[in-house]
């Protein structure tokens, strides 16, 4: 009496990582390098807001969001985007893995002329993308994103008769984990393909606001450009990785009004909405531009001894964005499993992040590395790393 569509789900990614290094000593200090849970400072008046209103939590929240959270969200896409959004066009979310999954339900449909509809996945991925398709009864289509394509996906590259079964595309813009970034071109390229072939386009960004030289173009702002469809394109953000505040759960999703009311109304019934101090929060932080810098020069910094530490690595690839390393190794595993042996510092391999394909899996040379520690210990780890890996 359970269901069978989620019976070849492989494990995971951390507790599959527990399993391959757990009952194994580490070979030095322990160094956590695996997850990307942001630990720069967060703007200390970040507790004072939510303390001055803690009476809210005597109330139940408004599903959608507060009209002054909605109003920060929209001014915020307004000076980053140059894209006017009304309030009936965001949604406050409880985290983005929530919207990226429950928009998917929301706005597929049960078939698309009259087959299965199709589910466009960049591979390597956020695993949320691929539980979402199989939730409404479509099918994942893994598109490999390597360093051939730029570590983006080449959804263009797909025959016809496959795009016109495409329901939703998802795109990670800066990819998680390869830190690559969509520019203008392939917007454009992806929102005409969408146009012709009638489908929607995810737009996971993230991972915008952290990036080395460039702000990131953003989806909504091609779509504008080109005229396209305001129903064609969703986009999805947060706090977590711009402002440091993971555990405040805000984030949002933003796209055509019938999306959003579509989106809203399934959300009455099955949504968590944010508590009234956290929504307080989150209203003054998106208004709030000068800790982003700050947090942006620290990753910087960073990424700068990187390019240094790897700068003799065969393959090695500085990333345009995003807070990760997706260092070239010949099996992510087993680099994972050497260096927690030898030196304690513990990583990702990559083949956790995504699938096998015809064409390979795209993820089992790699392995991800977050950067999230203070710069000091990045430093040591990433040294050891090389040595051991490199040497």
């Amino acid at each position: 009496m359970f269901p069978e569509r989620f019976s070849n789900l492989p494990a995971y990614a951390f507790p599959r990582l527990r399993a391959l290094l757990d009952h194994h000593q580490p070979g030095g200090d322990v160094v956590h390098m695996t997850i990307g849970e942001p630990k720069h400072a967060f703007p200390a008046w970040v507790t004072d807001v939510i303390v001055d209103h803690a009476e809210g939590f005597n109330r139940y929240p408004p599903n959608d969001g507060t009209p002054e959270l909605l109003d920060a969200i929209s001014g915020w896409i307004g000076r980053r985007y140059g894209v006017e959004v009304g309030a009936e066009q965001i949604m406050a979310l409880n985290g983005t893995r929530e919207g990226l999954y429950n928009a998917l339900m929301a706005l597929c449909p049960e078939t698309k002329h009259g087959q299965t509809p199709l589910v466009l996945v960049p591979n390597p991925f956020y695993q949320v993308y691929a539980v979402a398709a199989i939730s409404v009864g479509a099918e994942p289509v893994f598109v490999n994103a390597e360093a051939e394509t730029g570590f983006m996906p080449d959804y263009a590259g797909l025959q016809p008769e496959v795009l016109d079964r495409v329901a939703v595309a998802y795109i990670c813009s800066p990819a998680n984990p390869q830190g690559a970034v969509a520019d203008r071109a392939y917007w454009r390229e992806l929102i005409a393909l969408a146009e012709k072939h009638d489908f929607r386009i995810f737009a996971d960004e993230c991972y915008s606001e952290i990036y080395r030289n460039e702000a990131p173009v953003g989806a909504l702002e091609v779509a504008k450009e080109m005229g396209a469809d305001p129903e064609r394109v969703v986009i999805f953000h947060s706090l977590s990785k711009r402002s440091n505040l993971p555990g405040l759960r805000s984030g949002f999703v933003a796209g055509g009004p019938e999306c959003i009311r579509r989106i809203r109304q399934l959300r009455a019934y099955s949504g968590a909405p944010l508590p009234l101090p956290l929504q307080k929060a989150a209203e003054k932080v998106w208004a709030d531009e000068a800790h982003v810098v700050e947090n942006r020069r620290l990753y910087a910094e960073k990424f700068a001894l990187a390019d240094e530490i790897f700068a003799g690595v065969p393959g090695y690839q500085s990333p345009e964005a995003g807070f990760f390393l997706w260092l070239p190794v010949e099996d992510g595993e087993e680099a994972a499993l050497k260096l927690w042996k030898e030196t304690g510092v513990r990583v990702l391999p990559g083949a956790y992040l995504s699938r096998d394909t015809e064409a390979g899996n795209p993820g089992k040379g790699y392995t991800r590395v977050a950067l999230v520690a203070p710069k000091s210990q990045v430093q040591d780890a990433l040294i050891t790393l090389r040595d051991c890996l490199y040497g």
